[in-house]
């Protein structure tokens, strides 16, 4: 018999997803949790595995395609149901229908009781699902599945019975210049492939992209889908339907500084990365106490202003595959170790395409760092749903007047868009005061309450 599996909802809220690379090929067996494919959808990177066991009869969609949720992608033979796949989202048999009724008209189904609760089931879309997720609404109907197309060539990060460990950027260079990472010898942390050892197996290595290899190219066009997709309308959304309004200030960071270099010598702090931003998250999470409507959302149908009693703390991450927002749930409880720790762990989650759904879900208020990049000053735009974001210029030495004398300082830019429905410029300009005087002297994020 034969079972055709279909492009489950990884339970983010989206309706779509890219299929990265085939680990599989058709007459390949397979065994119940063998990773089948590799998908990209708005948010993270998500590896599928297999609901049954069986042989591979046929790949129903080819590499870089855009699939809906519930089109069927490939097809198992002799396939027999494991622990996975009797109950997981999107599989079926080939008598069962594609879409539930739910879903075709655009809406989750409710949870099952224990799925409340949490699995435990570590696979996005198998696993836990955040109760708050809601999916995108669409009045069409799904389409149906895509038509066959031949099955694609070897799978440049095909790992048979094993796993090969790769970051995402690594894995794209194997798929481009047909590379088997299963062939490269790691070198990288924990038996990590990295990019030199992709290019170890190539005689001779490209040294500019494939696009420019043509010197009369003058074009190169780049598909709006993922997280570039879904971003450009996030803003789209937060630019025409909030009225922005930003507040600058040049702030004397000179005592930060110090207090990182001691921070980065405190025996609680070793293992532990300590950086001017650290001290930037405590400093908001300051000024939210102090000024709770900078840490709000409006609530258009019902026509209330929704001030939260709890900051989900947002860090806007630069990724190879875009500009992510994961969040530090409930930041404003922890110490500043924990929040140390936990703002690196999202951080890094996201950078390697592993970010979770509830990573990026929920926020309350963001911080984006600019001055990584060397810059000054920006206008954030606000992400959905939020009242404030802040930026954070370099921070650099500069001459400036501390004491009566002219001194070199450690200088920063900060500047805070706000919502101007929800804060008008007193309200904003008092928690960016606030934030800064928190950076000038630390001190006042335990003597302030």
């Amino acid at each position: 018999m034969h079972q055709r599996f279909a492009l489950p909802d990884v339970g983010e809220g989206l309706t779509e997803a890219e299929i990265v690379s085939w680990k599989v090929r058709a007459g390949d067996t397979v065994a119940v949790n063998d990773v089948l494919v590799e998908i990209e959808t708005a948010k993270s990177l998500v590896e599928l595995p297999s609901p049954y066991a069986g042989t591979v009869v046929e790949l129903l969609v080819a590499e870089g395609a855009t699939v809906e949720v519930g089109a069927d992608i490939v097809v198992i033979g002799d396939g027999v149901a494991g622990a996975v796949g009797a109950d997981a989202p999107g599989n079926r048999s080939a008598t069962e229908p594609a879409i539930d009724p739910q879903r075709r008209h655009g809406e989750a189904p409710e949870p099952a009781a224990d799925d409340a609760e949490g699995s435990g089931a570590t696979l996005v879309g198998y696993g836990t699902r955040e109760s708050t997720v809601r999916r995108r609404r669409s009045s069409a109907a799904a389409p149906a599945s895509p038509a066959p197309v031949p099955a694609p060539g070897p799978a440049p990060a095909r790992t048979g019975g094993g796993h090969v460990l790769a970051k995402p950027p690594v894995r794209k260079l194997a798929r481009d210049l047909g590379v088997d990472l299963a062939d490269a010898a790691p070198t990288g942390p924990g038996g990590t492939v990295t990019r030199a050892d992709v290019l170890a197996l190539v005689p001779t290595a490209p040294t500019e992209p494939a696009w420019r290899e043509d010197r009369h190219e003058r074009e190169r066009h780049v598909p709006i889908r993922g997280v570039r997709k879904a971003t450009a309308a996030a803003m789209v959304e937060s630019a025409f339907s909030a009225p922005h309004v930003t507040v600058f200030t040049t702030v004397d960071a000179t005592r930060t500084m110090k207090l990182v270099q001691r921070l980065k010598t405190d025996p609680e702090f070793t293992g532990v990365r300590v950086s001017p931003l650290l001290l930037v998250a405590k400093a908001l999470l300051v000024a939210v106490r102090r000024n709770p409507d900078i840490n709000a959302t409006w609530d258009e149908q019902n026509q209330v202003i929704v001030v939260k009693n709890y900051v989900n703390l947002g860090i806007a991450v630069a990724t190879p595959r875009g500009l992510l927002v994961p969040n530090v749930k409930d930041a404003d409880e922890m110490t500043l170790k924990d929040l140390a720790v936990s703002l690196g762990e999202v951080a890094a989650r996201a950078r390697e395409g592993k970010a979770q759904p509830a990573d990026l879900a929920e926020g309350t208020i963001t911080i984006t760092n600019v001055g990584t990049f060397g810059i000054d000053t920006g206008t954030p735009i606000l992400n959905p749903g939020e009242a404030a974001i802040l930026a954070v210029g370099k921070i650099a030495q500069k001459p400036w007047v501390h004491k009566g004398k002219v001194k070199p300082r450690y200088l920063a830019t900060l500047s805070l868009s706000f919502d101007h429905r929800m804060l008008d410029g007193e309200s904003g300009s008092r928690a960016l005061a606030d934030i800064a005087a928190v950076l000038e002297d630390p001190a006042r994020a335990v003597t302030w309450t």
